[in-house]
């Protein structure tokens, strides 16, 4: 190994006899993935690699950790979780695929149990000699043949190889809206990254945002307020509202007297506070110091730009297999980003990922890139024909996945893992997995419904003791049970 001559050499890093030294960024669901397929790998075992992961927490978990909003309005909360936050996937298909949740876990879990979920995941395959935790990595930058990564306690390490599972909830997305400013250095507005439970903050409340956490937390303040307008961009998301929700379209506009615009023009008046549920912006802050990604935009392509690797916010770009940087002042397999799609069960995408990257660490002449230029173009033209006229569209749409997708990819990197020749399990996405994951919705209202009436706990027991067929029979039967006419009428 070369020793850089501005790196004191007992700062280089553990196990300096090792061919190759990880480092993982982040010991949330996507850290502890990492983690866990490289220490399985030969290169682990036979002790040519080492890794380790550092964690700015006390604990495993990333978002599922909670953690209380911060007091100030200018450090975000290291976690946005709100203590009625249950997953919106079944739990059998967020799983990672090498480790179920315990028999009898409710089918769509509340937070608490996820977070217990990945401390076992941890546990399990001996996870935590691995991770040096109240650690942050403040910088990354390649130098010469290496990743040097300064942490918040002072040290210095040299690295071959960086994996980036920093998660991307923190950094709240908060939009540029007339008069947005005003209200929130009023304290009339705030972002859903510090909402934990429904608070009376006046009569007349809005919320801002269509995703999940906008529908969760715009049900939620009905209980406490008077009237709650819910201003949404996607169709289709009425639901058996509370009589005192109000769907609104597109908000375009905050007046200082309290009204209100939405894109077709219709107001509201004497709103008394606004929650934004706006979603987080992609953070990379520790390779920012040396310029090793550009925040910005990226223009509209072909050709690729050499040299350049850019954080939109909303994507990562250009990324090989959307994990390598193909265009980068550093090696395309010397840095891999995981967890950045949207739209997906992300454990076992990320388990996937994992295997991937092995290979890719291994043998970087796996990674083609003229394939890859190609596959990069290739999505650029599908989502333009989708609709997305502009650069900033395009960001918005690259790692929003349809259906399909996520499956095909998930196959697609177990695939390339083959390559690695080192065991590693040829896993393919099951067909209940890709019917039951577009039910999702449905099912959780039905299981809403049987949670409520108490009957879920007769529903759970002695399911997934004899492993994950329980689960599939107990989902199909929860889609016949809402299906039938008394559960099936304005469900969705």
């Amino acid at each position: 190994m070369e020793i850089l001559p501005s790196i004191p050499p007992d700062l280089l890093g553990y196990n300096l006899q090792c061919e190759k030294r990880i480092c993982v960024i982040g010991a949330g669901a996507g850290g502890l993935a990492a983690l866990k397929v490289v220490s399985e790998s030969a290169y682990f075992k036979s002790g040519k690699w080492s890794v380790v992961a550092y964690e700015t927490r006390e604990k495993v978990g990333g978002v599922w950790l909670p953690s209380p909003p911060v007091v100030d309005d200018y450090n975000a909360p290291v976690t946005p979780l709100y203590d009625s936050l249950t997953t919106n996937v079944p739990h059998p298909i967020m799983a990672y695929t090498s480790y179920s949740f315990p028999p009898e876990t409710p089918l769509f879990p509340p937070a608490h149990v996820v977070q217990t979920y990945l401390e076992s995941y941890a546990a399990c395959f001996n996870l935590i000699p691995l991770i040096k935790f109240d650690t942050t990595v403040l910088d990354a930058r390649w130098e010469s043949t290496q990743w040097i990564v300064t942490l918040s306690d002072g040290g210095h390490f040299a690295y071959d190889h960086l994996i980036v599972t920093n998660g991307h909830y923190h950094l709240p997305r908060i939009p540029e809206l007339p008069g947005l400013a005003d209200w929130m250095k009023r304290s009339r507005a705030s972002h859903s990254a510090w909402y934990r439970k429904p608070d009376f903050l006046g009569d007349k409340i809005l919320v801002v945002g269509s995703g999940p956490s906008g529908d969760d937390i715009a049900a939620e303040m009905c209980t406490v307020s008077s009237v709650v307008i819910h201003s949404v961009t996607l169709p289709g998301t009425e639901k058996n509202d509370p009589e005192n929700l109000i769907r609104r379209g597109r908000l375009i506009e905050l007046k200082a007297n309290g009204q209100v615009v939405f894109d077709d023009g219709t107001t509201e008046d004497n709103i008394d506070y606004c929650i934004l549920a706006t979603g987080f912006r992609m953070h990379l802050p520790f390779l920012e110091g040396a310029s090793m990604i550009i925040n910005d935009i990226p223009p509209d392509f072909p050709p690729l730009i050499p040299g350049k690797l850019f954080n939109s916010t909303y994507h990562v770009f250009p990324l090989a297999k959307h994990l390598f940087p193909l265009q980068s002042p550093y090696p395309i397999s010397s840095i891999a980003f995981m967890g950045l799609i949207i739209r997906v069960a992300p454990f076992p995408l990320m388990e996937a990922q994992a295997y991937a990257i092995v290979r890719a660490f291994s043998d970087p002449s796996s990674l083609d890139p003229i394939a890859e230029t190609v596959d990069i173009i290739t999505r650029r033209d599908k989502i333009k024909r989708a609709g997305a006229s502009t650069p900033l569209a395009v960001a918005k749409a690259w790692f929003r996945f349809d259906r399909q997708d996520q499956w095909d990819y998930r196959d697609a990197m177990y695939q390339f893992a083959q390559g690695m020749g080192s065991g590693t399990p040829l896993i393919k996405v099951t067909e209940w997995e890709k019917e039951l994951y577009d039910q999702k919705v449905e099912l959780r209202f039905a299981w809403e419904d049987l949670e409520k009436s108490g009957d879920s706990i007769e529903w759970l027991r002695d399911v997934g003791k004899n492993g994950v067929q329980d689960w599939v029979e107990l989902m199909y039967r929860v889609m016949d049970y809402a299906r039938t006419p008394k559960n099936s009428l304005g469900k969705l």
